[in-house]
């Protein structure tokens, strides 16, 4: 079935280019271009679409007003902002109605790729098999309060380091927990953090936010699945496949925003065994039986007893939360990175790689060879597998 694409621009010459430029798409997509939010509206009413492609400033309806309403009216559409170099304010007003943004002018295969990514992903967690065992789910838990506030500071104008770290502040027991977190040996840091907005400063605003979310939510779970799940011990592997995951984006020179949200990615990425463990207790003890008695891997006993995994389970909670679909993208793949529609070496293949390197590193410190339950076929098509040794002896340098 076609993917079915609204573009709305009011620049009748960059829609006549997208036009002329997508042509050879109309086979995939079935596109339709409008010259302002009003008539896209109009448009969305009489015809279903999958994807919604919006120009930032527009007249008597912006880009923001106009993916927030869609957002509201149209939750399951894929939502994609494109803003020139000087709309950076109105870009933070979208922040929570956009799923991606690309700057203008962009590249045709640009446009493409991020299009095709978005629906691929959007079909995957669309599955028959995941939609019914959401329904099974008593609660899907909401963003915490916290981290809401956060977000909500980081909308504003005036929004800084310190604002994000005075916020923390004011709540005495996730300092304690941020503070400890962040000067344990995990995180190895070149000197004592005093304070949440030291913390900012030395990790960014979007991996401490993310500490945060990741504290509250887990504590949530802590009491209802402690005798299912060792929550702890999943937590902690979850922050340290984070750090390996940034510290493999270091060595592979990407730029900081992909290696902040491979880190992102690794500190969220087994929230969904919890989220399973906490709405199917009598299936997942039997998950948990019978990996311990197969010696099975966990997503593979996951999908022949629930028909999904916890990696989809997590990436379908995070992509309801709003978190940017390349982090919801290497959740939802980081068992299975050769399975994504993106043929490069991305972050679901630093995800994949760092969560075993963890597991390993805690069954044998500084004494595993060869990186067992490795997608090979995956790393081999980037000339990656040869780098292992590389990313486990930085693992290493005290």
């Amino acid at each position: 079935m076609k993917q079915r694409i609204l573009f709305v621009d009011d620049e009748s010459n960059i829609l006549k280019g997208l036009q002329r430029s997508l042509r050879p798409l109309r086979n995939q997509w079935e596109m339709t271009f409008t010259g302002s939010a009003v008539s896209a509206l109009e448009c969305l009413e009489r015809d279903p679409f999958d994807v919604i492609v919006s120009d930032m400033r527009m007249p008597q309806m912006d880009g923001a007003q106009l993916l927030g309403t869609v957002q509201e009216k149209y939750p399951l559409m894929v939502r994609i902002i494109l803003s020139g170099h000087s709309d950076q304010e109105m870009v933070m007003k979208s922040v929570k109605s956009a799923h991606q943004y690309l700057s203008k002018p962009c590249e045709k295969q640009v446009l493409i790729d991020t299009i095709t990514r978005a629906c691929f992903l959007r079909n995957t967690l669309n599955q028959k098999s995941l939609q019914y065992v959401v329904s099974g789910i008593d609660t899907i838990p909401i963003l915490p309060a916290l981290y809401t506030q956060i977000m909500a500071e980081l909308n504003s104008k005036d929004a800084s380091a310190a604002s994000v770290g005075e916020i923390i502040t004011k709540d005495i027991g996730m300092t304690a927990k941020i503070l400890q977190l962040v000067n344990s040996s995990f995180f190895g840091m070149p000197r004592h953090v005093a304070n949440p907005m030291e913390a900012v400063i030395f990790l960014g605003i979007d991996v401490v936010k993310t500490l945060v979310l990741s504290i509250e939510v887990f504590a949530e779970f802590q009491e209802r699945t402690l005798s299912i799940l060792p929550v702890k011990k999943i937590y902690d592997h979850c922050v340290k496949t984070g750090i390996i995951a940034k510290k493999i984006a270091v060595l592979e020179k990407m730029g900081k925003e992909e290696s902040d949200n491979a880190m992102i990615a690794g500190i969220l990425h087994d929230l969904g065994r919890l989220l399973l463990a906490e709405n199917f207790p009598d299936e997942y003890q039997e998950i948990m039986e019978k990996v311990k008695k197969d010696q099975k891997e966990i997503h593979v006993v996951e999908l022949a007893i629930l028909g999904v995994t916890h990696a989809q389970i997590g990436a379908y909670l995070l992509g309801l939360w709003g978190l940017p679909d390349n982090i919801v993208e290497g959740v939802a793949f980081h068992h299975n990175p050769s399975a994504d529609i993106v043929k490069k070496f991305d972050l679901c293949g630093l995800l994949h790689v760092a969560n075993l390197m963890e597991h390993h590193e805690q069954i044998l410190p500084n004494g595993w060879d060869h990186l067992i339950g490795v997608d090979t076929d995956y790393l081999d098509q980037y000339d990656m597998t040869k780098r292992i040794p590389l990313w486990r002896d930085s693992l290493r340098i005290k």
